[in-house]
């Protein structure tokens, strides 16, 4: 999930009017079977016979989705027409197209939508496909497990963002701070950025978070709590655990902080457009950031895996997944793309060429991140993090108003509420 995920916070209110709509779609035409031959008839990298493939991105990955397009059609006889859509329209855009057949041949889908939009018949069965894959197993676990139903898979991963410490090691120096040493614990975080607070640097705040972004939110604390040994979620996903003692561990830092005045004021606020600009323009110390801005980010900037309270390290693993529609009629050439987007010139000379993080384990150390050591520390981070899985995952923690963006600011900006009633209320949304 990348700066993206305060960006989705709007259109994922959309979530329970849409899921009538794609419910009803997929049950009145999606039991067909697609015509033309599936993509598990294709062979393992598909067909390439010149067809025109369609496929649809959100805005924020359309960095990403031009380059692999550009590089797929200057090396192949298919080419892929591809379709930018605005972030807050592509919940209703894809709803309105499942009710109609109207599916382009392949999709990208924010990974938390990915359990849902599969359990509603939107992507094609790719078992065959990617258990035939030899790199199969070094795959981003999270990505293909939001993607599987009844043991059937759906979704490759398409862009992979992670949850990342950064610091700015300029501001670090200043306030006597080893530059080149990462925080270990949230203890240490939080000590560090009330360190940088102190030096009373006109308009530097020690660090910031999306305070009233629930997307912003799990994207940067749930991995301090996976570090610290905990889990976020019962393993069935309809169970919340997040009145654990490990994320009370992780409310009081946070709390203290607060309290502290190391926070950036502005935090208390940020619904998630801006939550990432503060840390960019300089005036915040450290933050828990998004992996993909590493290339953006116009000054030295540490990196390094998110810590639990007591140490350890952990990452979300966000960003989007990517299957063939229910209303494709060119299964067998999208798999040709698809094969292709998972391969190592692919995830090499394109992803990794312009610092965005491979898919595939056994590529995170390439040549590329080697001439970064901040790219294979995150490339290694993104094996030891989470994506979890729920149905009811966007109404519980991404909307406005959510239960567990309820439960944060209670714990941290007000230190009080009923934690377990909190919980609670969130664990009634997953499980209905």
């Amino acid at each position: 999930m990348s700066t993206s995920l305060g960006r989705r916070t709007a259109l994922r209110s959309l979530a329970g009017v849409l899921a009538a709509t794609l419910t009803l779609g997929v049950a009145a035409c999606g039991s067909d079977e697609p015509s033309g031959p599936s993509a598990a008839d294709a062979g393992p990298t598909g067909v390439d016979d010149g067809s025109e493939l369609t496929l649809w991105t959100r805005a924020p990955l359309e960095k990403q989705a031009k380059l692999l397009v550009d590089a797929y059609n200057a090396s192949h006889q298919n080419q892929v027409k591809l379709t930018v859509v605005p972030n807050d329209d592509y919940v209703a855009k894809v709803g309105a197209a499942a009710g109609s057949d109207g599916l382009p041949d392949l999709f990208a889908a924010d990974i938390v939508y990915v359990p849902n939009w599969v359990e509603q018949g939107l992507f094609q069965d790719l078992s065959s496909n990617i258990n035939g894959l030899d790199f199969k197993d070094s795959i981003n676990k999270g990505h293909l497990s939001a993607g599987t139903r009844e043991g059937k898979e759906h979704v490759l991963p398409f862009v992979l963002d992670l949850s990342m410490l950064f610091w700015n090691k300029q501001l670090f120096t200043e306030a006597g701070l080893d530059p080149e040493k990462a925080p270990a614990s949230l203890e240490e975080y939080a000590a560090a950025a009330k360190a940088i607070q102190a030096m009373g640097k006109d308009g530097v705040y020690g660090t910031a978070a999306g305070l009233n972004c629930g997307g912003c939110l799990l994207f940067t604390w749930f991995p301090s709590i996976w570090a610290g040994g905990g889990q976020v979620l019962s393993e069935d996903g309809t169970e919340s655990k997040l009145a654990d003692e490990t994320a009370q561990q992780v409310y009081r830092v946070w709390h203290d902080l607060w309290r502290s005045g190391a926070v950036l004021p502005a935090s208390a606020g940020e619904t998630g457009p801006t939550w990432t600009a503060a840390f960019t323009e300089g005036k915040v110390g450290l933050m828990f950031y998004p992996a993909t801005l590493l290339s953006s980010t116009p000054f030295d900037a540490g990196v390094a895996g998110i810590p639990g309270p007591n140490g350890g390290a952990s990452t979300f693993v966000g960003g989007d997944g990517i299957g063939i529609s229910k209303d494709s009629k060119k299964a067998a050439q999208a798999w040709n793309f698809l094969s292709w987007m998972m391969s190592e010139q692919a995830q090499v000379e394109v992803l990794a060429k312009n610092k965005d993080v491979v898919s595939r384990a056994d590529l995170a150390n390439n040549k590329y991140a080697a001439e970064d050591p901040r790219l294979v520390t995150i490339n290694e981070v993104a094996g030891k993090g989470g994506t979890p899985v729920a149905l009811n995952f966007q109404q519980a923690f991404n909307a406005p108003n959510s239960p567990w963006l309820t439960l944060v600011r209670n714990q941290v900006l007000n230190g009080s509420g009923d934690l377990k009633k909190d919980n609670d209320e969130i664990t009634a949304v997953l499980k209905q």
